[in-house]
């Protein structure tokens, strides 16, 4: 059947061939001779136009182009090559054949000089080594480079057009491209993978499994606790370390990739470990690369998280104590406020710590961030005093711009700041509207520019005050309220897309993505909500107000601390210095990986088989044990007499 095609296709083929000899047979000079007069017209055209200009005038006239020259040029040679094995081939008059066992020598059939172009033109969409774009060859990396604005749906699509498409639609450099573009793997190389276009599609599987899982509150659930009867008084987390600090004056870091390092255990420095009663710990700050922790008489000490132990780093706050910590993501620099004290620390190459810059504002610190994606040597540190929002750069002072107070961003009399939030493109600040500006439609979040340090927007309209805010790139913004509202706002429009009646005693907490919000209320609830339904999903309580939460991939932290730090049964006046457990404060880590999902993974609490023990997984309901139990062995039933 095949045979018989193909004869049908070389049919069809010599009955074009033949129709169009004549064509084909034409002469190209002749044709430029009978008009010399438009060659010479065009040529007196096009003598003083740039040479792009003269090719694209030319391809609208109709000409060939400089490409499909060389790509001409390029097949003659191809087939004089072709030819010349032919004539070798030509010398060799009898070929052998086997026929039924029998080996047999016939001549060989002389080929038509129609039947060789059809041969010819076959082997050469075969052979070719060019990538055909309909009308035109382009070499494969000019075709690559098209190819690369494709998405994987297009890119599907191409694959399906011919075997040199396909052979160009799976190239590990697209769909590398792809998987970073995507978020996946943003660190790796392309040697890293045999086949991008698998990891890609085993990360998005792997995404939407954790997405599922979240929903539907699929995976484990680990209390992190320091056993020694004290209150939590602060909570930080980033990526797996977790750091909180006690009113005992321990300080806790928790890695929840090797739960089992040494650098778990972070000793005080010894002015802080002689006094006695120690001193609370009233802030924590955890990077990937440094944990500080600052205590009430003012000390404040820094750790490395990959050893842990001694700390590397210790100095003392003038004053009661320090008002506001912050540690930079992307490299080791810290930023501490005590009263209108303000100073940046960082550590140099070498390992030695020193204070890149020190200043002294009108009004005490309310609180402080460092801006992320900064250069490294010079963090941003943004400060949020009384209702003036300063920004210091230590970029002024290299250059020996000598500042008696840093730069202000943001001050409006009488409009006090009640919360920071800070990407690296943008900062938010939450105004409270009072007094005579109340007719301003209440309190707004003002966004300024990191880059050019002017307003880019403002948003909201509240009686109440904001108490957090959070920015997800590149233009959601997500903020809780005192009203007991959550809200996103969409920074390209300026309106409010979703607004969720959340938390009856207010929002503390809060942090969003694509697809989900994440809030934690003065009454105890951390909620997840869905934003595209706006409807919540599922929610867990605890006594204390939600002060942390803070989720990445599959792993949320929430952190319930006590608003009072002695109870009672915590005073060294009381028969029992241990306060109980319902005092001290609660720290869950949420696990929603697919291992996660395993029997050995699902925290072992509802059991409710006399038989064997099977974990609760959030999504059935309690059981009662005679559930388990066969009819016949039920008291009462015929079966059991």
């Amino acid at each position: 059947m095949a045979d018989e095609e193909l004869l049908a296709f070389r049919k069809s083929w010599k009955r074009e061939l033949t129709d169009k000899k004549e064509v084909l047979n034409t002469n190209p000079a002749e044709e430029e001779a009978s008009s010399p007069s438009k060659t010479k017209r065009l040529a007196e055209s096009n003598s003083d136009e740039p040479q792009y200009v003269a090719i694209a005038s030319g391809l609208l006239d109709g000409r060939t182009s400089p490409l499909l020259a060389r790509i001409q040029e390029e097949r003659t040679s191809r087939k004089k090559k072709e030819e010349e094995k032919e004539e070798k081939k030509k010398k060799r008059p009898y070929v052998s054949l086997t026929d039924t066992g029998r080996a047999g020598v016939l001549p060989q059939k002389k080929a038509s000089k129609d039947e060789k172009l059809l041969d010819q033109l076959i082997q050469d969409l075969n052979e070719m080594n060019d990538i055909p774009f309909f009308d035109i060859e382009l070499p494969y990396e000019l075709a690559l480079k098209i190819f690369q604005y494709l998405d994987c749906d297009e890119l599907g699509r191409c694959a399906q057009v011919s075997k040199a498409w396909a052979q160009l639609a799976e190239d590990g450099v697209l769909w590398y491209r792809l998987c970073r573009k995507a978020g996946y793997l943003c660190d790796a190389s392309v040697c890293d993978s045999p086949c991008w276009k698998s990891t890609l599609r085993d990360c998005r599987t792997s995404h939407n499994t954790v997405r599922s899982n979240w929903k539907s509150r699929v995976g484990s659930v680990v209390q992190l606790q320091l056993e020694l009867g004290k209150v939590l008084c602060d909570v930080s987390s980033c990526d797996n370390f977790v750091l909180a600090g006690y009113t005992s004056g321990d300080v806790r870091l928790w890695d929840t990739v090797h739960w089992d390092t040494s650098a778990s255990y972070l000793k005080t420095n010894r002015l802080s470990a002689n006094t006695q009663p120690r001193p609370h710990v009233t802030h924590v700050q955890v990077s990937t690369m440094l944990a500080a922790a600052a205590y009430q008489d003012g000390c404040v000490d820094v750790w490395s998280t990959e050893t842990g132990g001694t700390p590397i780093h210790h100095y003392q706050c003038a004053g009661d104590g320090l008002g506001a910590l912050a540690l930079c993501t992307d490299s080791p620099a810290m930023a501490s406020a005590s009263g209108p004290e303000v100073r940046l620390d960082r550590c140099d190459d070498y390992g030695y710590w020193r204070i890149v810059c020190r200043t002294r504002l009108p009004n005490p610190v309310d609180s402080l961030l460092l801006v992320p994606g900064q250069e490294p040597r010079f963090p941003l540190v943004v400060v949020a005093a009384v209702d003036s929002v300063y920004l210091l750069d230590p970029r002024e002072m290299e250059r020996g711009e000598e500042r008696e107070a840093p730069r202000v961003l943001h001050s409006v009399y009488g409009h006090p700041v009640t919360c920071l939030a800070a990407s690296s493109t943008q900062l938010a600040l939450g105004v409270k509207s009072s007094g005579w500006a109340m007719h301003d439609r209440g309190n707004k979040i003002q966004v300024y520019s990191v880059e050019t340090r002017q307003s880019v927007g403002r948003v909201g309209s509240s009686l109440s005050d904001f108490t957090c805010i959070h920015l997800s790139p590149p233009h959601l913004l997500v903020c809780g309220n005192k009203d007991r509202r959550v809200r996103l706002f969409d920074q390209r429009s300026g309106s409010c897309v979703v607004s969720l009646y959340a938390h009856h005693m207010g929002v503390t907490a809060v942090q969003t993505d694509d697809w989900k919000i994440v809030s934690g209320g003065g009454e105890g609830l951390v909620c997840v909500w869905d934003v595209r339904a706006g409807a919540k999903l599922w929610e867990n309580h605890d006594r204390h107000p939600v002060r942390h939460v803070c989720f990445q991939g599959s792993n949320l932290v929430t952190a319930n601390i006590p608003d009072e730090k002695t109870p009672r049964g915590a005073c060294i006046t009381d028969d029992d210095l241990t306060a109980h457990r319902r005092h001290r404060g609660v720290i869950n880590r949420y696990d929603f990986s697919e291992d996660a999902t395993s029997q050995d993974h699902i925290l072992p609490i509802c059991r409710s088989n006399y038989v064997e023990s099977s974990g609760y997984n959030y999504n059935i309901g309690l059981a009662v044990p005679y559930d388990s139990l066969p009819y016949d062995a039920l008291p009462g039933s015929r079966g059991s007499y």
